[in-house]
This record gives C-alpha cells, structure tokens and sequence, in this order.
C-alpha cells in the first residue's frame, strides 16, 4: 500500500480570508484530485504548478477522500478545492494551464472516470457562463456535474460558501444541503487524515455514505 506522505513545503502569497473570496467577480475555483500513487503530493505539485505559472492562489480547502464514483474499481480519491484570483486570466488561459499541469504530472485519459494521477477541473470563473469548444477542446462553466457532487461542494462550501451558482440560482451551501445520503448513490466523503485514520476533534466523518 502507497502512503500518502507531504513532501513539499507550500507557501501561498496574500492568504485572504475564504469567506470573502465569493464577493471577488474575478475569483476562479478548480476542483483537484488524485487517486494514483503518493495522492498528497501529486496535489501539492499541481498546486505549486499553478504558482509556477504566476496564478495567484489565495486559499485552500482541506483534503478529503472519496470513494470513486462511476468506475468503481480504483482506488479511492483525495479531492480538494483552491481560489485564484484570476484579474488578468480569461478561463481559456486558465484551462491549458490545467491541462498541461495535467500533462506533466502523468494524467492519462484511457478510461473514461478512471484513476488518474491529477485532475484539475475548472468549476467557477467568477459569474461567467461558457459552452464553447475551440479546437477540439470543451469548456462549459460552471462545470456541469458539480451540483450533484458532494466530494467537490463539500471543499467548495469551505471556501465560499455564499458564492452564487450563475445558473442555478442558488449559493454553494444551498447546492450542498440539496445532496443529503437519501440521494442516490452519493459517494463517501470524510475528511482526509495522513496518519492512522482517526478522526479529526470537531469533525464528522463520514459526511456523506455511499448507498448499497
């Protein structure tokens, strides 16, 4: 068995507070995961990718784990959620800079929810509202699964929970109340613990069970 060992020291310049990231109308949240290998330090290296390439990272989610969801037989994933400031950025910019950060960690696409090394999606680009494809490559903002997933709502609601969902109507938080357990098939989602697997003081674990 792979542990999951952090390996890399991450600064992020001008840390905001979270709760007030969703009244930035530049503020663009990407949705990370791994479920390949040292799954902790394939995010950190996508992380610090994105400051390589001078994207303004202002916050962090914690970790989660998450058990797979469409493909089942993978191992389980750790997800989490960043803010970027992205005055300066259009979302196609931001978009090959996450597929190539993708590329150049290993990210392989032979089966179709399978495991990957990193994944990065594009889930806000502040109120923008985008179905377009250029040169063979998609974008559709918001990402159009992210209502019904708790392993991404979940870090979201940590970051900005009042941000709206341009489409939807509704806020984060109201999207994340709307997928309880009664909703078919949810996957389990705890937050991550590197150590033994305890639980954390103050948190509940599982947030969400997977249905049998």
């Amino acid at each position: 068995m792979t542990s999951d060992l952090v390996t890399h020291d991450l600064v992020i310049p001008d840390l905001v507070y979270p709760d007030l990231l969703y009244m930035n109308s530049q503020t663009a949240y990407l949705g990370l995961g791994s479920n390949l290998g040292d799954r902790a330090s394939y995010l950190l290296q996508a992380v610090q990718g994105l400051l390589d390439h001078r994207l303004p990272v202002r916050a962090l989610s914690p970790l989660y784990e998450t058990d797979p969801v469409g493909y089942l037989d993978q191992p389980s994933f750790l997800n989490m959620v960043l803010a970027i400031d992205g005055n300066g950025w259009d979302p196609w910019r931001l978009l090959a800079v996450c597929q190539a950060i993708e590329s150049s960690l290993g990210r392989r696409r032979s089966i179709p929810q399978g495991p990957r090394t990193i994944d990065l999606d594009l889930l806000f680009f502040g109120q923008q509202v985008i179905a377009e494809s250029r040169e063979g490559v998609d974008l559709v903002l918001p990402h159009p699964r992210l209502a019904v997933r708790p392993f991404v709502l979940i870090p979201l609601c940590d970051l900005a929970p009042a941000f709206l969902h341009p489409v939807l109507g509704k806020t984060v938080a109201q999207l994340l109340a709307a997928v309880s357990p009664q909703t078919p098939s949810p996957p389990t989602v705890r937050r991550y613990d590197p150590g033994a697997g305890q639980v954390r003081p103050g948190c509940q674990e599982p947030l969400f069970h997977q249905q049998n």
